[in-house]
């Protein structure tokens, strides 16, 4: 089942901004190409979008607020870009993530209401933060192309200003240079907005399908006597043929677990180097967009535009920490669930015995769970959140302090 073939909203939405960076697997050679075009393109328009800024930085060196507002966003751009990198040079395991997830977590074969019911909570959650984000970005994104024609109002035409200032020897002020440069930015800023959101949404909606599925395995391990064949006839329990069939489901599902671990490890393999630039990141933007809210200079439509970045920093950091976190809780619960299963009951003939001892390597396995990590650095999980947010005020304190120093 592919995913645009399915109901799921934030998967549907996750798989067409993938596309339209370039970034997502093909049926056939036209859909291929279209691939390629759809990264090279991205990769310009990124690319262009820092000329722009680094451009701008130089020629507008000495006044702060501009430089502080060029800072920002060379920050926000180099984040995609990165992100690009990083997943091309990994492609291989990537589009193995994605073609597990189709295969696996996105099936109508869920055996009951229960794992259905688990599923379904999963893709609520996912449809949240992805719809959030998504439009906490795009908020931004339109505040960016709208707030120089809403300063452009009642101004002469050798009076327009741009998006972004533009350090070239052109009338670009006055039309059709004007309006062929706008749109040359907007589309720019649109792809780079895209290529902000779009790997943290798929990142996101992977971890909390991962975090699900072990959720649905610890319900199986939990209830193996009420999920095999015979579970309505008295007294089975305690018959060697149940322990036979126990067994055999029991390693079924441990099959299951090893193939959700080994997931957890592409994931790591692939995300790792982009959580640990997040995180370093994250701590710096939250604090200057916070100061450019507050900086008594901003001009009223570029405190728009930092606030609703700032909304989705704060969104896009709750996304990916708390969906790491998930994977902890869930994969470290499959011991308790384990434990609870019909072990001691069970008939002392071989697959009785073999499956007791199975047990404890499961129980001693999911004793160490699975996670992100930032690199190998620190282990991704809401406390990552908490640590992010109090970094962040400190550097916003500490820029503060000198700023009001200088003056």
């Amino acid at each position: 089942m592919g995913f645009l073939n399915t109901d799921d909203i934030s998967m549907i939405m996750t798989a067409t901004f993938m596309k339209l960076v370039g970034l997502w697997t093909a049926k056939d050679r036209h859909e291929q190409r279209a691939r390629k075009f759809a990264l090279i393109y991205t990769l310009a328009t990124i690319l262009f979008a820092l000329w722009i800024e680094f451009t701008d930085f130089y020629y507008s060196f000495g006044d702060f607020s501009t430089c502080l507002f060029n800072v920002c966003n060379i920050m926000y751009i180099t984040m995609p870009l990165l992100k690009i990198f990083i997943i091309v040079s990994n492609k291989k395991d990537f589009f193995y993530l994605i073609f597990y997830t189709q295969n696996n977590f996105y099936k109508d074969n869920y055996n009951n209401k229960r794992e259905q019911q688990i599923f379904t909570n999963c893709r609520r959650q996912c449809t949240i933060f992805v719809c959030f984000l998504t439009f906490s970005t795009k908020g931004t994104l339109v505040c960016y192309i709208i707030s120089p024609l809403v300063e452009n109002i009642g101004k002469n035409e050798s009076e327009r200003v741009l998006p972004f200032n533009m350090w070239v020897n052109l009338p670009l002020s006055t039309s059709p240079y004007y309006e062929i440069v706008f749109t040359i930015q907007a589309l720019s800023l649109y792809h780079v907005g895209i290529g902000y959101f779009c790997f943290d949404n798929l990142l996101c909606v992977f971890n909390l399908q991962l975090a699900g599925q072990f959720q649905i395995l610890q319900y199986k391990m939990a209830n193996i006597a009420d999920l095999i064949e015979e579970k309505n006839e008295k007294g089975i329990v305690s018959s060697p043929r149940f322990a036979k069939k126990c067994y055999a489901a029991f390693k079924n599902y441990v099959r299951e677990h090893q193939a959700l671990i080994a997931f957890c490890e592409k994931l790591e393999k692939v995300f790792s180097l982009i959580i640990l630039w997040q995180v370093l990141m994250f701590s710096l933007i939250i604090c200057l967009d916070g100061y450019q809210i507050l900086l008594p200079e901003s001009p009223v439509r570029r405190r728009l535009i930092f606030a609703f970045h700032l909304a989705a920093c704060m969104c896009q950091l709750l996304m990916f920490t708390y969906s790491c976190d998930c994977i902890i809780q869930e994969s470290s619960s499959i011991a308790s669930a384990v434990y609870d299963g019909p072990w001691p009951f069970l008939f002392e003939t071989t697959s009785g015995r073999t499956m007791r001892k199975d047990l404890t390597l499961v129980i001693l396995r999911s004793a160490v769970p699975c996670c992100l990590t930032a690199r190998g650095f620190f282990v991704v999980s809401l406390e990552t959140y908490t640590r992010v947010l109090s970094t962040a005020v400190s550097y916003f304190t500490l820029l503060r302090q000198s700023t009001l120093e200088i003056v």
